[in-house]
């Protein structure tokens, strides 16, 4: 079928750059959200189901960044009989309505404790926009199950009274957990941050429902040349060479930082001389998370563990950017030294754990089965109005199993295996050839709300678009809004259609381009939301991101998990990854459509399709 034909117009994508805005205020603090006072405590009272997800987390009403993750070792416990219609029952439901981001709420401190994951989330208990923060609990034996506790944290507290902002956890020896957490002590305009702790009520208590805020914090204050204003979101700690050491994201004019502090019962903490790592013409570095990862295979790692075999990853959000990058690279225990691999660039183009909506991320190692996993929260993309008129706000995306590349040079990322519980009916698709223009239907499975895993081969390179060298200094994303879906090519663009309309109003491409280099070939992926939506007002980019991977055997694999406005997709085994937030007005529900499509000229067989409904999980 054709369905890049003469009587369809196709509008060449326009490239944007990042929609979050920055507020600086008088006295030069910034922030990365923008403040609706009138917003602020106005309750949902109808929460419309259109565009909510099916099997992400999110609370059933208001608005919620990031979250706090934590868990234990033990059998895993029944927790039905725990859950109640308590007013905070709806807690996980509500991570993406904002469409500026704040760095403040996030995965602020995943951990394992005695078999249970304690999900610890930034949450509006009053509204759909950021506002009347506190650090909403949800706990799971699975990670796709949650059942919703009472807040851990709130303001109440001189070193906490403006503000609990982002923070982390860590198991001290005797299986003790302790929470980090960035408090606020004075109102705008100064906003001076410190870093709090607080300890369970009741250790015996597996899901650690009541914390305590003792009375000696802050336990590290920016007393010795930090700036106040921008210090923030402590790291979960970890143990060498007799001290704790943690590191507190900041900023020193423009250049970001990552300050390291040491303690021996982490009580006392003392400053190192130097940070742990700094980078310039990079801003704010928020959300610091440090952790090393195997050479050999993909098996987790505690954050303490240090060897020849070990490389370790430095990730920070960019408050400048709103992106995430991270480094691979070798960390000196005796210095407190990290420097990156050359191979790593330290910067804005660094590499990425998702090239589309994802920031404030937090990975924690799943001491049970021993793995580390990464959790990374997508806000919305429509408007704070839009976002009071649905009742909710903000999404956490898939739990991700993350591991080094035998390449060494990159991590992969997967879906944790406990998503497909959810698997449903499944349907079935092999050896279909599409050639240039075509497009196919899966059918027999909600469009809407499914996981799909096709392996796409193509028979030769030969027709592979060269690659412009001009290229070379825009990024992926810019190289996608020129060579989007509709731009006939050589080898590609083929991919999905998701979240497609009938008559193909409104979709969302998830899809390879392949280019041939001076030295290689170039692998373009690409989640284009420019043609999502019939609605305007709505921010609608052209995800992209380069993928590294062997085209020896002439194969390209993706995953898409696609639940009513989220697309989070995986090529090439999790090498790249790219999540978009989209917002169609015919594609919904039952009139969602998804479709394997071609536009190159080289023809591309689906070699196989396996497509499943998902089942709606537990969900507070």
């Amino acid at each position: 079928m054709e369905f890049f034909n003469n009587q369809l117009r196709w509008a060449l994508p326009v490239f944007l750059a990042s929609l979050c805005l920055l507020l600086l205020n008088s006295n030069g603090v910034q922030a990365s959200h923008n403040v609706y006072m009138h917003f602020q405590s106005l309750s949902a009272v109808n929460v419309k189901q259109v565009h909510r997800t099916g099997f992400h987390f999110q609370p059933k009403k208001h608005w919620i960044n990031g979250s706090f993750f934590q868990i234990s070792i033990s059998l895993r416990l029944l927790l039905l009989p725990f859950y109640n219609a308590h007013v905070y029952s709806f807690y996980i439901f509500d991570l993406a309505i904002l469409l500026n981001l704040s760095p403040h709420f996030m995965l602020t401190g995943p951990m394992y404790f005695k078999g249970v994951y304690h999900l610890f989330y930034q949450y509006n208990p009053k509204g759909a926009v950021w506002g009347n923060i506190v650090w909403a609990h949800s706990v799971s034996t699975d990670l796709i199950n949650w059942i919703p506790l009472e807040p851990a944290i709130y303001p109440s507290k001189p070193f906490d009274q403006y503000g609990c902002w982002s923070g982390s956890a860590t198991i001290l020896p005797g299986n003790k957990p302790i929470i980090l957490y960035t408090g606020i002590v004075d109102p705008k305009p100064a906003q001076t941050q410190v870093q709090n702790y607080a300890v369970p009520a009741n250790y015996s208590d597996p899901y650690l429902r009541e914390w305590i805020k003792p009375d000696n914090n802050p336990l590290v204050a920016a007393n010795n040349g930090e700036n106040s204003t921008a210090f923030r979101d402590p790291t979960t700690a970890w143990w060498v060479n007799g001290h704790w050491r943690i590191l507190v994201g900041s900023r020193r004019k423009n250049r970001g930082m990552a300050y390291l502090y040491r303690s021996r019962d982490f009580m006392k903490w003392t400053k190192a001389k130097h940070p742990l790592h700094s980078s310039a013409k990079t801003g704010m570095w928020e959300c610091p998370d440090f952790f090393p990862v195997s050479k050999q295979g993909a098996t987790g790692l505690d954050t303490s563990v240090v060897g020849e075999n070990v490389k370790h990853v430095l990730k920070v959000s960019l408050d400048v950017t709103r992106f995430e990058y991270y480094t691979l690279g070798t960390y000196f225990p005796k210095i407190d030294r990290y420097v990156p691999d050359n191979t790593s660039v330290d910067g804005w183009a660094g590499l990425r754990y998702d090239y589309g909506n994802f920031y404030a991320s937090k990975t924690f190692f799943d001491a049970g089965k021993n793995r580390r996993i990464l959790w990374g929260w997508a806000n919305e993309s429509d408007t704070p109005d839009e976002d009071v008129q649905k009742g909710w706000a903000g999404i956490q995306l898939i739990p991700r199993s993350l591991w080094l590349d035998s390449s060494g040079k990159q991590l992969l990322q997967w879906p944790i295996e406990e998503l497909e519980t959810l698997r449903g009916e499944k349907v079935q698709m092999n050896n279909v050839k599409l050639n240039k223009g075509d497009y196919t239907e899966v059918k027999g499975i909600p469009a809407a709300q499914t996981d799909v895993e096709v392996t796409f081969s193509f028979p030769s390179l030969d027709k592979a678009e060269p690659f412009d060298p001009s290229w070379e200094t825009i990024d992926a994303q810019k190289l996608c809004s020129l060579k989007g879906s509709t731009v006939q090519g050589g080898v590609g663009p083929f991919g999905l259609l998701t979240l497609a309309s009938e008559k193909l109003e409104e979709y969302t491409p998830v899809f390879f381009r392949i280019f041939k280099a001076q030295d290689k070939h170039r692998v373009l992926m690409c989640s284009d939301a420019t043609t999502s939506s019939l609605k305007d007002g709505l921010y609608k980019p052209s995800y992209a991101g380069y993928v590294d991977v062997d085209l020896a055997n002439k194969k390209l694999s993706l995953r898409s998990l696609i639940d009513h406005s989220v697309v989070e997709s995986f090529g090439a085994g999790g090498k790249t990854v790219i999540s978009s937030r989209v917002y169609p007005t015919l594609a919904v529900f039952d009139d969602a459509h998804l479709y394997a499509f071609n536009n190159g000229t080289e023809t591309v067989t689906v070699e196989t399709l396996d497509a499943w409904s998902m089942k709606k999980p537990l969900m507070n």
